[in-house]
């Protein structure tokens, strides 16, 4: 039985501050022209001035993926709006507000230094308390620095979160991080280390390169009224400086209150449990027993685990606190058993220790639910009737794989959610090429059998959509093959993708723009822990610390063995916990929890972008409205509690030093109403 999982691999009127649970919080005043009574709103939105480079929009990503609404003046657009006082502020029912919270500016004066736009923009800021970030700047005294002692490259350079960092916007972090230097010939770093002057606060340093001292990379420079986040650092939304920096950089620029939540996620489904996966064979450069193994060839040993790797797995899971999702087709572990010899001590012992896992059914024997697959040809092709009409697996038997593991797991007292399914290869949802719809028998499978959650993959489609009355949960493939038991093996497979036609591969890597060749190719018995875990590591982390749910998965192949899988958990476990603080641990999240965040974020994004959301601070009340029944994401200080019609609650969970949660206005109420600590 072959089980295939396929992928291819980038002052005067000035605010006054006052702490509040480790965030800033605002002390308004007055808006020009209004009555030092009347307290300002301040509506809960980010103004972004974009000059078309990357650490604008890195920020820009970071407020997206959080939920924060934001407005974007594009500065390579002529017809852009001006910036005037009129365009930052007005009133409300006669009361001053300020349209945004915050601004994000390409550096200290974009619109350059004393012009009408900046003019208006930093009185907006004074009148109130408007913080700005300068993406990337460079070290100079007009933003409180000293002029740079150093500038350059900062590819593996060590940096450090200072005492004033981590216990403001960045106590999420353990203190220290490396930038990226991915490559010994590409430049990926560049920046500015320079001293503090008056009125500057660094928040992130780093020793200077060949001398002596620190110089600051992320600082605030308080003056003249206003507070502006200086970087000096050039940077992507994908390098892990930066994603390390964004939940800080996000926090200073809204004062700890938004709108949107951001965590840190991971989770890793293990397929296949109880089932055979087939092996790699390194002289055919294929796996025989796959359809797409030209010349077939005879089949080698299948690769399983045995009862001591699934104790070796219970107790793993033990040690690092952490929870797999064991995908699992227990129709092929019936055939295996009869098979041999009509007993299984592997799945006696998964059996055993069921409570330990999360279970998640993969149908009973694991086959194509798509279209009728005709493999006298390889690529493998979808069957056609005789009127020419493609053939597909029928709904009967697609729900009675769904039913039979549901029913066998029942009957083994496995802990399940029968509304979260993976289909065997992510079958009956559209393969291209081949298969360019979903099975139309599948959405009513799967509404049979209560489904409401069905895995796709994110490297096929990356967005969350319908299957009936179902949801797709996208998981990303990891690059630790379901095909492959030893080191050896997964080296071997790993250099005739990766590797160019001349150095022995199969080339495919010269032709795919998203893959890059290995220079030469790996040594079997050391490139696996030397080369491909940290690459897998790296990714995996990337999504881990990106504020995506989306999980992961591997194979049962993966722990049988050599036990490939172990050692990208491992290093993905314990760079996190070397980077994070633990207030901000990571969430292990099962599939319908996952499906659940991300419908939630796209009804979000959905009503934002349809501007029926509206929310706004007056002193320290947060009110918030949406669409009836709209789950509402915010994340507040410490402290902050949700009035209710009679009396109150203390607002959401804790993570990295705020509050957060999806919320909806109490009983008999139109708006969602927080109260800050004041």
């Amino acid at each position: 039985m072959a089980h295939r999982a396929r992928r291819w691999r980038k002052a005067t009127n000035a605010t006054a501050f006052v702490a509040a649970a480790g965030l800033t919080a605002l002390s308004l005043g007055a808006a020009p022209g209004a009555s030092a009574a009347a307290t300002p709103r301040i509506d809960l939105r980010v103004l972004v001035v974009d000059n078309g480079d990357s650490p604008v929009q890195a920020i820009t990503a970071q407020l997206r993926s959080t939920g924060i609404p934001y407005t974007t003046i594009d500065l390579n657009d002529a017809n852009r709006p001006t910036v005037t006082a009129a365009f930052l502020a007005d009133t409300v029912g006669g009361a001053p507000r300020a349209r945004f919270q915050g601004v994000v500016l390409p550096n200290e004066a974009p619109f350059g230094a004393g012009s009408a736009e900046q003019t208006a923009l930093e009185a907006y800021e004074r009148t109130y308390g408007i913080p700005q970030v300068d993406a990337y700047t460079w070290a100079h005294p007009e933003v409180g620095l000293e002029y740079a002692t150093y500038n350059g490259s900062l590819d593996g350079q060590q940096a450090s979160v200072t005492t004033a960092g981590r216990s403001g916007v960045f106590g999420y972090l353990d203190g220290g991080l490396t930038f990226e230097d991915n490559s010994p010939t590409i430049g990926e770093s560049y920046g500015y280390l320079a001293a503090p002057r008056a009125g500057f606060t660094s928040y992130v340093d780093a020793p200077v390169p060949g001398g002596t001292g620190t110089g600051s990379l992320v600082g605030e420079y308080a003056h003249d009224g206003r507070r502006e986040l200086v970087v000096t650092f050039a940077y992507n939304q994908y390098q892990q400086q930066f994603r390390l920096l964004a939940r800080g950089i996000v926090e200073w620029l809204t004062q700890g209150i938004h709108l949107g939540q951001a965590r840190n996620y991971f989770a890793v489904h293990v397929d296949d449990v109880f089932a055979p996966d087939a092996r790699w064979d390194a002289e055919r450069n294929c796996t025989p027993g796959d359809i797409d193994c030209v010349g077939g060839g005879e089949e080698g040993t299948p690769i399983r685990m045995t009862a001591a790797d699934a104790a070796y797995a219970a107790q793993w899971q033990q040690e690092h606190g952490f929870t797999m999702d064991m995908v699992y087709n227990a129709g092929a572990g019936e055939e295996w058993k009869t098979e041999n010899g009509g007993t299984d001590p592997m799945a006696d012992r998964l059996l055993a220790d069921k409570a330990g896992y999360r279970w998640i059914n993969h149908t009973y024997t694991h086959p194509f639910l798509g279209c009728v697959q005709n493999t006298s040809t390889v690529p493998w092709s979808c069957a056609k009737n005789a009127a020419g009409a493609t053939q597909y697996m029928s709904r009967a038997d697609i729900s009675a794989q769904i039913r039979d593991n549901n029913d066998w797991a029942a009957a083994k007292g496995l802990p399940i959610d029968r509304t979260e399914l993976v289909t065997g290869e992510h079958s009956g949802l559209k393969t291209l090429p081949q298969q360019p719809n979903d099975n139309p028998n599948l959405a009513g499978a799967l509404s049979d059998n209560g489904v409401k959650w069905i895995a796709s993959d994110n490297s096929r489609e990356p967005d969350q959509r319908a299957v009936g009355k179902a949801l797709t949960v996208p998981r990303y493939p990891m690059n630790v093959y379901y095909n492959t038991g030893t080191e050896a093996e997964m080296a071997d497979e790993y250099n005739w993708i990766y590797t160019s036609a001349a150095d022995g591969g199969s080339g495919v890597c010269e032709s795919n723009a998203a893959s890059t060749c290995l220079a030469e190719p790996l040594d079997p018995a050391t490139g696996y822990d030397e080369y491909i875990v940290p690459q897998e590591a790296r990714t995996d982390l990337g999504h881990a610390i990106g504020n995506d749910p989306r999980p992961h998965y591997a194979h049962q192949s993966n722990l049988a063995e050599d036990r490939l899988l172990y050692p990208v958990m491992e290093k993905v476990l314990g760079d996190y916990k070397a980077l994070f603080a633990d207030n901000a641990p990571l969430e292990n999240l099962r599939q319908s929890a996952i499906g659940t965040e991300l419908q939630r974020r796209a009804a979000w994004q959905a009503a934002v972008a349809a501007n029926k959301v509206t929310a706004y601070r007056i002193g320290t009340t947060v009110t918030v409205t949406a669409p009836s029944g709209t789950q509402i994401p915010v994340t507040a200080p410490e402290g902050t509690k949700k009035q209710n019609l009679i009396g109150s609650a203390v607002f959401g969970t804790p993570y990295a030093g705020a509050r957060s949660a999806w919320a909806t206005p109490a009983a008999l109420q139109s708006a969602l109403t927080l109260k800050l600590p004041s």
